[in-house]
């Protein structure tokens, strides 16, 4: 059975969110290559890049693609790019009403990184869970409030709909459509190929946002300075809006704002960031790690480990432990 995948592009659009999702699914068609008993003659999936009106359409990194004009055909799976023209694409009548009836005949309608909106504006994501790239959560919750944004999240299944992260999320989307499709041992074989140490779940936050967790106000940045200085010790809001120089109230409204976090999450997340880079590095025990942290005690490192990582953290340094010997036997 060959499955049709289309990828919906736009002016402007990321090329990652295209030729990552695209290359995922290209690769099990080298099936002889990655399984030598596959059926050589199978293609498991045809791929078309489509847009609103075909021809040459320029990524914002300046690099142009050929596409197909958006017709009257259907695909086994529509997956919509992301990118800084993805706004201006929303907003497209011909566009909405295309994504609505692809939906209606596709058995799966995905989107990467901003592409949620055009999803969102098609009506798609209504009263349904979704996510996006990080610094796009508050727009679009704000934007379209009968959803809900899980903006902690690599990837959201919802039914027939799924949506992903930014950027490199789209691989983790694709893999988790090719084993949907083909089974855990092809989505395995294909991330080897695409030198990916193995698929994060869907349930993992965004972490690498983490890392660049700011804000162009100095306010919040003084506020992220020093929880980063002060991760073991009790932070209470109150004493995070004294460091801001606001009251409670307003600094979580600007903080929100701001990172699109409220402040008890980020502080969560950068104490399981830390706690995460801690226990891959190191053979510290995993309580002192969270006492370390300012986690109160290892069960509730784990429960937060688990919801923003899809681990506990025994799971990941015994990860972090292979994905080290594999890299050691490579030349």
């Amino acid at each position: 059975m060959t499955r049709r995948i289309g990828f919906l592009v736009f002016p402007d659009f990321q090329i990652l969110d295209l030729t990552g999702p695209l290359a995922a699914f290209e690769i099990p068609g080298r099936s002889r290559t990655l399984k030598p008993n596959f059926d050589s003659a199978l293609k498991p999936y045809q791929l078309k890049v489509i847009s609103e009106r075909g021809g040459m359409v320029k990524s914002s990194s300046g690099l142009v693609v050929a596409t197909e004009p958006i017709g009257a055909e259907t695909f086994d799976t529509l997956i919509v790019a992301g990118g800084l023209g993805a706004f201006t694409a929303a907003a497209s009548p011909k566009l909405q009403a295309y994504i609505k009836q692809a939906a209606k005949g596709s058995r799966r309608v995905t989107s990467v990184c901003s592409g949620a909106f055009l999803l969102a504006a098609a009506g798609l994501l209504e009263g349904r869970r979704a996510t996006t790239h990080w610094r796009a959560v508050p727009l679009l919750q704000r934007l379209y409030p009968g959803m809900r944004v899980e903006g902690d999240r690599i990837f959201v299944k919802e039914g027939r709909i799924w949506t992903a992260a930014g950027v490199t999320a789209g691989i983790d989307l694709a893999l988790a459509l090719i084993e949907e499709d083909l089974g855990a041992e092809m989505a395995k074989a294909t991330a080897r190929e695409l030198v990916v140490y193995y698929r994060r779940p869907g349930s993992q936050s965004q972490f690498s946002g983490l890392l660049e967790l700011d804000s162009s106000s100095d306010r919040i940045r003084r506020v992220l300075a020093f929880v980063r200085a002060h991760l073991g010790e009790t932070l209470l809001v109150e004493k995070l809006a004294e460091t801001a120089c606001l009251s409670p109230r307003q600094f979580g409204r600007v903080f929100l704002a701001e990172t699109g976090q409220t402040p008890a999450k980020a502080v969560e997340k950068l104490r399981a960031d830390s706690a995460r880079r801690q226990i891959e590095k190191s053979d510290e025990p995993i309580e002192m790690i969270a006492q370390s942290v300012g986690f109160s005690d290892p069960e509730r490192m784990r429960r937060a480990f688990v919801r923003l990582f899809g681990h506990p953290p025994q799971a990941l340094r015994r990860m972090s432990r292979g994905s080290g010997a594999e890299r050691g036997t490579m030349g």
